[in-house]
């Protein structure tokens, strides 16, 4: 006869075993290589990485880049096409005017439309704020944010009228150059109060599931 504590030993290692294996199972992954945009025209190179991952009820999200522009607000946030189409990063052919740049609004052929901010609270999806990470004098920074991710889809829903997250159907995009940097007036995508200096995209990632 199996006594009552080797029962209730098996029972909560069994238990213990379950909840691990939902806690694995919900977890997923998505990891995203950013490389520079417009680096001939901006004097650097920004280069980075980021992972999305989705535990539970929360979208825990870690960007880490660097040399970008030192020493400025950097916004990011992730593109892409509200009825689910694939989204790519740009490439030079997106230089539609022909100005040498690739400015916000030519992003939108490949890449769709801006979505969600990674800034103090991307559930809230508010795009122009002040509080994206700035980068430090070398031009590097790291963010890191706990996202509720319910808080965020009811969110993205209402805005996008019923889409989805979809993260391995995004891009992930960095922006910004200094205010003292001349552009063309060709440059476009000015948002709120906001010039096109802040809006120029500096980095392109796809964001892909990897769990």
């Amino acid at each position: 006869m199996m006594s009552k504590m080797v029962k209730n030993t098996l029972l909560a290692t069994g238990l213990a075993f379950c909840a691990l294996s939902v806690n694995a199972a919900q977890q997923e992954v998505f990891k995203a290589h950013l490389t520079a945009v417009n680096a001939d025209k901006i004097g650097s190179s920004p280069v980075g990485d980021a992972t999305f991952k989705v535990e539970g009820d929360k979208l825990v999200v870690h960007i880490k880049m660097t040399h970008t522009p030192p020493g400025i607000i950097h916004w990011e946030h992730f593109h892409g096409y509200p009825d689910g189409k694939d989204a790519t990063c740009v490439t030079p052919k997106q230089d539609a005017n022909g100005d040498g740049y690739i400015d916000l609004i030519e992003t939108g052929a490949v890449s769709g439309t801006t979505m969600v901010p990674f800034n103090d609270a991307p559930h809230e999806m508010n795009i122009p704020t002040d509080t994206y990470p700035r980068a430090d004098k070398h031009g590097n920074y790291e963010y890191t944010k706990v996202v509720p991710l319910a808080a965020l889809e009811k969110k993205f829903g209402e805005v996008f009228k019923g889409g989805k997250i979809d993260l391995d159907k995004r891009v992930l995009y960095v922006h910004g150059v200094p205010e003292n940097t001349k552009l063309p007036a060709t440059v476009a995508g000015e948002v709120a109060s906001y010039s096109t200096n802040t809006t120029l995209p500096i980095a392109c990632g796809k964001i892909e599931r990897v769990k």
